[in-house]
């Protein structure tokens, strides 16, 4: 509770409360929007200038606002170090105020450059002001420096253009506290403390405010018509994906995909699909999100032009490569591919720079490798495959680098031993309980998703699982 001095009139303190009243109101309103700007700063955790400025211009100015108050001054009379600290902070205003405008862009360039420079003598005035007490000198220089610089701001923000109606409304907001600013560094000053400034601080922080809830408006309705097309480009590049592999006689295949974002660069598809042969596709390209997304379906473009080479997996990712070359904007792809043939008992396997494909037989896992150069780098490149048996019981994984790249909340990664004996523990499992099973191991481990996740599991059926 403010204590004031009990030989101090009744209606004197009247008096100072009437003529205080709407300055302690608006210096509350003025700390308080300082404050909510200094919060939102910290919760979306990213330091914005604009904002945090603006924090420290408007919680200095209410606090001036209280400083200045009549019913302050009647409770600490004669106080030479309340009088030093209200000065004080009158002359820091400046700082934080320039500093605002240079960051909203109401400043030239020359101006800009120079703004720091220009903010250097308030911090010496406020420094001179506790050593010698507040002097006129001070309160003339501060006035003429605060002159200079609002009347620049009014000429600049008069010159650009009105083709932006948010920088209009706040250049409204700027003039209004520019004019009661100069009426209170100028005329004001002779006409006794007529104090109208405050008054055009909250009409700008009212255009700036009204600016804000427009903009935050304007992104909010296109926040979601972005989640509307990102939920559509999702929806187009599942369908791009296979249905389930069909019922074969021969091989049992599964896949699990994971993006990490709502659309993303990994592709599966079954190139071959029948009783007796099995043709797969898994590929990744760099970089995540919607052109990764776009890319992928160029993959899978260009995957299915070279069907007439699906038994051939060499010649078929070197048909791949010369359909993207110069066509993926700087972006690569990595891919493997096999061919698997019951009647022969054999796959053909090749490989454009992606992880190798593992081989769990007999409970030991072997990786199986015949990579080549990137898709999309080079045009001309030939791909070799390499020919491996196959025994019934054997399972494939094919799978992306996003699985071997997880890492866990100390860094370490996921890797390939790990991925081995997931492979191994799923011995037992369907080919799709596999599937879900490694992933969820890859899941587990990871602190939190920072690619997108794909395997294909394949089984070769022994001669019981036929009938």
């Amino acid at each position: 509770m403010m204590l004031l001095d009990t030989q101090v009139p009744a209606s004197e303190v009247l008096r100072a409360f009437h003529h205080d009243e709407p300055y302690l109101f608006l210096g509350a309103a003025f700390t308080t929007v300082g404050l909510v700007s200094a919060a939102f700063c910290l919760l979306r955790r990213r330091f914005d200038a604009l904002l945090v400025w603006m924090a420290i211009f408007a919680i200095l100015y209410g606090l001036r606002s209280w400083l200045d108050a009549d019913l302050l001054r009647l409770s600490m009379p004669n106080n030479e170090l309340f009088e030093r600290v209200r000065f004080a902070v009158s002359l820091l205003i400046p700082v934080p105020a320039f500093i605002f405008f240079r960051e909203a862009g109401f400043l030239g360039e020359r101006i800009r450059s120079l703004v720091f420079l220009f903010c250097a003598p308030f911090p010496i005035l406020v420094g001179a002001t506790f050593l010698f007490g507040p002097l006129p000198l001070f309160h003339n220089i501060n006035n003429g420096l605060v002159i200079a610089a609002l009347v620049s701001i009014v000429i600049r923000s008069l010159r650009r253009g009105s083709a932006d109606r948010d920088f209009v409304v706040v250049r409204r907001g700027l003039l209004c506290f520019a004019a009661f600013a100069l009426w209170d560094n100028t005329l004001g000053s002779f006409w006794g403390r007529s104090r109208m400034e405050p008054f055009g601080f909250a009409a700008l922080l009212g255009c700036l405010g009204y600016v804000a809830a427009r903009r935050m408006m304007a992104r909010d309705l296109q926040l979601g018509e972005i989640q509307k097309e990102m939920e559509l480009a999702r929806r187009i590049q599942l369908s791009l994906l296979p249905a389930a592999f069909p019922d074969s006689a021969a091989f049992r295949v599964a896949a699990k995909y994971v993006p990490m974002t709502a659309v993303a660069g990994d592709l599966y598809d079954f190139l071959v699909a029948d009783g007796r042969r099995a043709g797969l596709l898994i590929a990744d390209v760099s970089g995540h999100g919607v052109p990764a997304a776009l890319i992928a379906s160029m993959v899978k473009m260009a995957a299915t032009s070279q069907r007439a080479s699906a038994a051939h997996p060499g010649p078929m990712l070197s048909g791949m490569n010369a359909a993207l070359c110069g066509n993926t904007q700087g972006q690569y792809v990595t891919a493997a591919y096999v061919y698997l043939d019951a009647e022969t008992r054999s796959l053909r396997y090749a490989a454009a720079g992606h992880p190798e494909m593992m081989l769990l037989r007999g409970g030991v896992v072997t990786e199986i490798a015949e990579n080549g150069m990137l898709l999309a780098a080079v045009d001309g490149v030939a791909y070799s495959e390499k020919t491996v048996p196959i025994e019934p019981g054997d399972r494939l994984l094919l799978y992306t680098d996003g699985l071997t790249e997880a890492r866990s909340g100390t860094g370490a990664l996921f890797g390939e031993d790990a991925l081995k004996a997931a492979l191994r523990q799923s011995a037992g499992l369907s080919a799709a309980e596999a599937a879900e099973q490694i992933i969820a191991k890859v899941q587990g481990w990871a602190r939190l998703q920072d690619d997108d996740l794909t395997v294909l599991v394949c089984d070769f059926l022994s001669e019981a699982s036929k009938a």
